[in-house]
């Protein structure tokens, strides 16, 4: 006997240990939660830091770009043998020779782009080495101890000064691209997050129909027994039964698919059980349409990929036109230089030494070329602005009608709000009535239906208040509850 006793103690333990293993598995999450874990663990969150980092680092390299530049080039060993054609002087014809020597050479430069004329400076340092191993056996160094000089291009395009003008935009579109996909995760996560609110609602629904028809179809079989109520009255009650036992079944099944999909999201375990407390009535939050367009127009990267695209198509046309004429390049150096057998000697009472060359390119006949190339640059702009202002109007429309929406949501909510509390009322008297038979079957189904679309209706204004919300932050890139855009708070955090 003692040892059914231990038995039954012991099993009572392990179902305790299983009943809060099960417990420690569920994961009760608020709406903020949610969203803090969509834009740190999902995949999607992954994505837009990565999109993030490729941009910062191109917008890093223009920055190194722009300072100067300390380069090695390096020729460390060069043999060459072979037999070659050359001019004899003497008997004015041409022989072949053998040709034997070694060479080497190194330069250390530094360059610094000059962004207003679009030229380069430079400063270099130059030696080399030759050994002659074929008729005539000698050694020479030869070297460049300084030089320093220019480069420009007198007519020309140049994309110093257009890189100045595009890759800070670029740069800050890719910013504010990792803050938009931010809040559109957020809006993502918030439909997730709702979907299995919803489906959790239904389901609690459901349990409570179930438990509620059971009781209200054995108090019609006792009334039935003494004739207060109908056979076809006891048969629909019997009917709401079934109904409900299958509605149950049909809404655990939702409820599954809606767990899943935001466990997915959020990069969870596939089994995790997940249970979803629904935000407070939200506090009043008023939103100008003119506010919220002045922040769109400032922030939204797509009002910046257009500036971006226009810069662009600017660019190719100045490109295009500049190269359609002639092309005018000067180099200018002035240094010095020496050459000896050793390289002591090669440093030693060194000569001037100055370069000044000029080049042209001046198309005579190229059948159209570049001036096609023109004409295609400049009517592409003509179709990046037309298309830049229509996309313009359709996001300004776009932030308009979102903020109208938010702001007649915040007073759908007190409605629902309020539809509800009525509808349980009405719902728990009509059912105390049909209880004691004074109400018949028809108006408590009425009144049950009226509830749960109550509650429906209720979790709808919540989820369309909060995804118009979000729907704002991502358009405009600002906080209005703080008063701040969120780029401010993106730099803060970097320490930027």
């Amino acid at each position: 006997m003692k040892k059914i006793a231990l038995f039954f103690v012991v099993y009572l333990l392990l179902l305790n240990v299983i009943s809060l293993s099960v417990k420690a598995q569920t994961r009760v999450l608020s709406l903020q939660q949610t969203i803090e874990l969509a834009n740190d663990s999902s995949l999607e969150a992954f994505r837009s830091k990565n999109l993030y980092m490729s941009g910062y680092w191109e917008y890093r390299t223009y920055r190194a770009n722009r300072l100067p530049s300390l380069t090695l080039n390096m020729t460390p060993a060069e043999y060459y043998r072979d037999i070659a054609r050359q001019y004899n002087y003497q008997e004015n014809v041409y022989d072949y020779r053998r040709q034997e020597y070694f060479y080497a050479n190194a330069n250390l430069a530094i360059q610094q782009n000059f962004d207003l004329l679009g030229g380069t400076f430079f400063i270099d340092s130059d030696l080399g080495y030759i050994q002659n191993f074929g008729d005539e056996h000698y050694s020479q160094f030869t070297t460049i101890p300084v030089r320093l000089g220019y480069n420009q291009k007198l007519i020309g395009y140049n994309p110093f000064r257009w890189d100045r003008k595009i890759e800070p935009l670029k740069y800050e579109k890719v910013k504010k691209e990792l803050l938009y996909n931010i809040e559109q995760t957020s809006e993502q996560a918030t439909t997730y997050f709702f979907e299995l609110a919803m489906a959790q609602a239904e389901y609690d629904l459901a349990k409570k129909n179930v438990a509620s028809s059971d009781t209200l179809y054995k108090a019609g079989m006792e009334r039935y027994k003494i004739a207060a109520i109908s056979q076809a009255d006891l048969l629909t009650l019997k009917l709401d039964k079934v109904n409900a036992l299958n509605t149950l079944k049909n809404t655990e099944i939702s409820l599954k698919r809606a767990m899943f999909s935001l466990a997915s999201y959020l990069n969870f375990d596939k089994n995790a059980d997940l249970l979803l407390l629904l935000p407070v009535r939200p506090p009043k939050l008023d939103i100008s349409v003119d506010v919220a367009l002045s922040a769109a127009k400032e922030n939204n990267p797509q009002f910046l990929e257009l500036k971006q695209n226009i810069l662009e198509a600017e660019r190719d046309m100045d490109k295009s036109r500049k190269e359609s004429i002639f092309d005018v390049n000067l180099t200018a150096s002035v240094g010095f230089n020496q050459v000896a057998n050793n390289l002591r000697n090669a440093y030693r009472n060194p000569l001037q030494q100055d370069v000044v060359a000029l080049s042209l390119s001046i198309p005579l006949v190229d059948w159209g070329v570049r001036k096609g190339k023109y004409n295609m640059a400049k009517n592409n702009l003509n179709v990046i602005r037309i298309t830049s202002q229509q996309k313009t109007l359709s996001l300004e429309e776009d932030v308009i009608m979102t903020v109208r929406d938010f702001n007649i949501q915040q007073e759908l909510i007190g409605s629902a709000e309020e539809a509800l509390d009525l509808a349980n009322l009405a719902y728990n008297e009509m059912k105390q009535r049909f209880m004691i038979g004074k109400a018949d079957i028809n108006s408590l189904t009425l009144s049950l239906n009226r509830q749960q679309e109550a509650q429906r209706n209720y979790i709808l204004a919540l989820q369309n208040f909060w995804l118009s919300y979000y729907k704002i932050r991502k358009l405009t890139l600002h906080d209005f509850e703080v008063g701040i855009p969120l780029s401010d708070l993106f730099d803060y955090k970097l320490g930027m």
